[in-house]
C-alpha cells in the first residue's frame, strides 16, 4: 500500500516518475486566466487566517460543505473562522474520491508542510498551525506567489476596471508580472434592462463618450479595449452559456440597444441578435490588436434564486448546462476566418459531452500561420479533476496536436489553487509515461516526450501568449 500525497503521488511508472521530476516539476507557472484579486497583489495582503486563505470565496469548497449538510451560517454566514474551518475538517471525511480531498491535502503539503490528513481530530492543530505560518513573511498574497514559482497570472476584468492596482504592482517593481484580461460579459447582458443601462452610464464614465447609440457603445468598448492594450492586456475571455451568430443588420441591433436603454425587456431572438452582434465586434477588436480571445461556455448560472437573492453570483450554484451550439460556433468562426479577422483562440467547454466535438472544430481553422492558433482550453470547472483531465489529453490526442497545447490553469480565487498545476504535470506524465512503459510510445523518442512534457506545462504557453 502507497502513502498518501508522497513524492511520486499519481506517477504509476519508472518513466513517469523521470517526466514529472526531471522536466515538469521545477518549471515556473504561466496562469493566463485566473480570478485573483488584483488588489490583494498590489497590496502584499496578509490573511488573517487559513480560513480567510482557504475557504474565502471558494464555491468549490462550499458546495461540499452544502452536500454534507452543513448549514450556510458556517459555509458563507457570520460563524467565527474556527468554526467555519471545523466544519470543513468535518467535511473531508466525507470527500473521499472527491478532487477536493486531493486538492485540500497538496495545498496544505506544498504551502504549509503539512502531511497529516485534515480531520476533525487533526483540525485544531493544523488551524494552529497554519495561522502560526500565515504571521511569517513569506505567507502573504505575493509570497505565496513566490513560493509556487509564478511567473506571470492574467486576472480577468471588465472594460470599465481602472486596472489601478495593475498599475500599483507594476510600478512597485514586483517580479512576478500580473496582467488584465478583458471581460466583457456585462456589455453584453441587455436581459436585465436596469442594470444594463447603469452598466452603460458607468462605461460612459470611464471612457468619456457618451453613449447614445450602438455605435457609441462600440466606440466606448474600443477607447477601453485600446487602454487595457497599453496597461500590458493581450487577452480577452468571454463567459457564456453559448456561441451566437444570428444574422443581424447595424439598424436592427441599435434598435434593440435603444429598446433597453429604455427599460424595455428584449425578446430572446433581440438578445440573441444583439449578442451575435457584440461577440463579433470583440473579436474583431481582438484580433486587431493580436490578443487571444477566450471563450468558456456551456454552464447554467445562479440556478438556486432563493440563494443568489441571498449571495449574489459565483457562490456556488451553477452546474453543466445542456446547449447545442456547434452550428453557431462555426459560423461565428467562419465569417471571422473569411474575414481575415481570426485571432488566436482558446475554447473552454463545461459539458464533457461536448470534447469531440471541440477538439475537432478547433481543426477547421487552423491555418498554418503558427502552430496551435486554436486551442481546445485545459478541462474547465467542473471537469477540473482527474477524470476529466485524462478525458481532454487522450481526446485532444485523438483529434489534434497535444503538443501543441498550452496547458494549465487555476481559473481560482484563491492563492492556494497554485498546486492545481502540479496535479495537472503529474496527471500529464504518468499518462504519457504509462505509454512509453506500455509500447505505445517509442523509447527512441525519448527526448522528444521529455520536451513535449516541456512545452505543454510552460513553454507553449510562454510562446503563444508571447510573455
Amino acid at each position: 500500500m502507497k502513502p498518501f500525497i508522497h513524492d511520486d503521488f499519481l506517477l504509476q511508472a519508472e518513466t513517469a516518475k523521470h517526466l514529472y521530476h526531471k522536466h515538469a516539476e521545477g518549471l515556473p507557472i504561466i496562469d493566463y486566466h485566473c480570478h485573483l484579486d488584483p488588489r490583494m497583489v498590489a497590496e502584499d495582503h496578509r490573511f488573517a487566517d487559513i480560513t480567510e486563505l482557504w475557504l474565502g470565496g471558494d464555491h468549490y469548497k462550499w458546495r461540499a460543505l452544502r452536500a454534507n449538510g452543513i448549514p450556510e451560517h458556517y459555509i458563507t454566514g457570520d460563524a467565527s473562522p474556527w468554526e467555519k474551518f471545523q466544519k470543513w475538517a468535518a467535511t473531508m471525511p466525507y470527500a473521499l474520491r472527491n478532487p477536493l480531498y486531493h486538492w485540500s491535502h497538496l495545498e496544505l503539503k506544498t504551502a504549509f508542510g503539512i502531511t497529516r490528513l485534515l480531520n476533525v481530530d487533526t483540525a485544531r492543530e493544523i488551524y494552529d498551525e497554519c495561522n502560526e505560518k500565515l504571521r511569517q513573511p513569506g505567507f502573504t498574497a505575493r509570497g505565496l506567489m513566490r513560493r509556487y514559482h509564478v511567473e506571470v497570472v492574467c486576472t480577468t476584468d471588465d472594460p470599465v476596471d481602472s486596472l489601478e492596482w495593475h498599475r500599483k504592482t507594476r510600478e512597485s517593481g514586483f517580479e512576478i508580472r500580473m496582467l488584465p484580461a478583458w471581460r466583457p460579459d456585462k456589455a453584453m447582458a441587455i436581459e436585465s434592462p436596469a442594470a444594463y443601462r447603469r452598466y452603460i452610464e458607468k462605461l460612459s464614465e470611464v471612457s468619456g463618450i457618451e453613449i447614445r447609440s450602438y455605435q457609441d457603445l462600440l466606440d466606448a468598448l474600443q477607447r477601453r479595449h485600446d487602454f487595457f492594450a497599453s496597461q500590458g492586456c493581450c487577452l480577452s475571455d468571454h463567459g457564456m452559456d453559448r456561441f451566437f451568430a444570428e444574422e443581424y443588420t447595424q439598424a436592427e441591433v441599435n434598435a434593440i440597444f435603444q429598446k433597453v436603454l429604455s427599460l424595455h425587456d428584449p425578446t430572446v431572438e433581440e438578445i440573441e441578435k444583439f449578442r451575435s452582434a457584440l461577440l463579433y465586434e470583440g473579436a474583431v477588436m481582438d484580433a486587431a490588436s493580436g490578443w487571444t480571445q477566450q471563450f468558456h461556455y456551456g454552464p447554467t448560472r445562479n440556478n438556486n434564486s432563493r440563494m443568489f437573492n441571498q449571495l449574489g453570483p459565483d457562490t456556488g450554484f451553477d452546474s453543466i448546462g445542456e446547449f447545442s451550439t456547434e452550428r453557431s460556433m462555426a459560423r461565428f468562426f467562419d465569417r471571422l476566418e473569411q474575414e481575415g479577422k481570426l485571432a488566436k483562440t482558446i475554447i473552454y467547454n463545461l459539458n464533457p459531452c461536448a470534447n469531440e466535438m471541440v477538439a475537432s472544430m478547433i481543426g477547421n481553422f487552423q491555418d498554418g500561420s503558427i502552430p496551435g492558433k486554436m486551442q481546445w482550453g485545459a478541462a474547465w470547472w467542473f471537469s477540473d479533476q482527474k477524470d476529466g483531465m485524462e478525458r481532454q489529453l487522450n481526446t485532444l490526442s485523438l483529434y489534434g496536436l497535444l503538443s501543441r497545447f498550452v496547458g494549465m490553469l487555476t481559473d481560482s480565487r484563491s492563492f492556494l489553487s497554485y498546486p492545481r498545476h502540479e496535479y495537472f504535470r503529474r496527471i500529464l506524465c504518468n499518462l504519457l509515461g504509462n505509454d512509453v512503459e506500455h509500447g505505445e510510445l517509442p523509447p527512441q523518442e525519448m527526448a522528444r516526450i521529455e520536451q513535449m512534457v516541456e512545452d505543454i506545462c510552460y513553454y507553449n504557453a510562454k510562446n503563444y501568449f508571447k510573455f
